[in-house]
């Protein structure tokens, strides 16, 4: 009896020592031990809001977290051409309708699309075959291409 008294009070001071166990009962036993070393990173990205349809800006927001350091970084970028047929409209609105296609032929594609209709775009005033004119005469004066960052 001395034996079996001896490995009984082995067992439980072995399990004294233990790192407290989570035992979950359910239609089987089970042990788990979990250990905590950090909590898990946070980096949260900026929330970048232009609900305003007036606007013509577009939100871009990021963020990365190491173990150690973590950053986010948010910005706004104009889009050039909501701001120009923004602008046309006011001006079309305004009753400036050679003004507000001027504006519209400030876009290399929107020249191109006026001069291949026969019906180029304003220039110093003038419409027509007067400013097709100007045009011919002046080709540093066109729209040209934007690059693209490819």
């Amino acid at each position: 009896m001395s034996k079996r008294l001896v490995m009984i009070m082995a067992m439980i001071s072995a399990t004294a020592f233990a790192a407290d166990p989570i035992v979950t009962d359910s239609t089987s036993r089970s042990v788990t031990e979990t250990t905590v070393k950090s909590p898990p990173p946070t980096a949260i990205a900026p929330n970048i809001n232009s609900m305003n349809s007036d606007l013509c800006a577009v939100g871009v927001s990021g963020a990365a977290q190491t173990q150690i350091l973590g950053i986010a970084i948010g910005s706004t970028f104009v889009d050039k051409n909501c701001e120009r047929l923004k602008l046309s409209k006011t001006l079309y609105d305004m009753g400036m309708k050679v003004a507000a296609v001027a504006t519209l032929c400030q876009d290399e594609r929107v020249f191109t699309a006026m001069q291949n209709a026969g019906t180029p775009c304003p220039i110093d005033g003038k419409i027509g075959a007067e400013a097709l004119e100007i045009w011919q005469a002046n080709p540093g004066r066109q729209p040209q291409k934007v690059k693209s960052k490819d």
